[in-house]
């Protein structure tokens, strides 16, 4: 039976160890949106950009979170000419245009534009590109120590403080993954 705590599904979040070298995920929280046979694909949460949503999604720029930060974030390294939106849903239930995630947030369909649909009950998170990783990647990663495995927040998909989630996240575990919220960025500065 696998260790309940490293077991990947929809809705968990991935948070980069200290030992992950990929300058791509540096101390990165991915939300895992699909974890099967054939890979993973998530959106790194904690990666805002400095590209405001209207610059690249008009239609969906009056949705978007308005409070800071009201930009695009870099979901992940794949695709980023795909935008992907997180927001809280009006239900968890079969519309046709959203698939929930984490309790009502979830994910919304940018693809067409928001007055053809349900509109989302809070501000959309636009992301630009997603994290995927082909099958048995993932897995061999977190056999070297790369990736932590740990249960979301809803606040953690749309947090205002994107920049200490990180962080955040980890003070909120148990076991040693606390201790390692205050290790530092660059350890020959220590």
């Amino acid at each position: 039976m696998p260790d309940a705590s490293r077991v990947v599904a929809r809705g968990r979040l991935l948070v980069a160890s200290p030992r992950l070298q990929d300058p791509n995920f540096d101390r990165s929280v991915v939300l895992v949106l699909e974890h099967d046979q054939d890979g993973t694909l998530g959106l790194v949460l904690n990666r805002p950009t400095i590209t405001p949503v209207a610059e690249i999604l008009a239609p969906w720029a009056e949705c978007a979170d308005q409070a800071p930060p009201a930009v695009v974030f870099g979901g992940g390294p794949v695709s980023p000419d795909v935008a992907v939106g997180l927001a809280g849903l009006s239900t968890a239930s079969d519309d046709p245009g959203s698939l929930p995630v984490v309790g009502r947030i979830g994910l919304v369909d940018l693809s067409t534009a928001p007055s053809t649909q349900a509109l989302p009950v809070m501000p959309v998170r636009v992301f630009a590109g997603y994290a995927g990783w082909g099958p048995g990647q993932l897995g061999a990663e977190m056999a070297e120590g790369a990736w932590f495995v740990v249960d979301a927040q809803a606040q953690d998909l749309v947090a205002k403080e994107p920049a200490d989630l990180w962080r955040s996240v980890l003070r909120r575990q148990g076991d040693g993954l606390r201790m390692l919220a205050a290790f530092p960025a660059d350890v020959t500065l220590n």
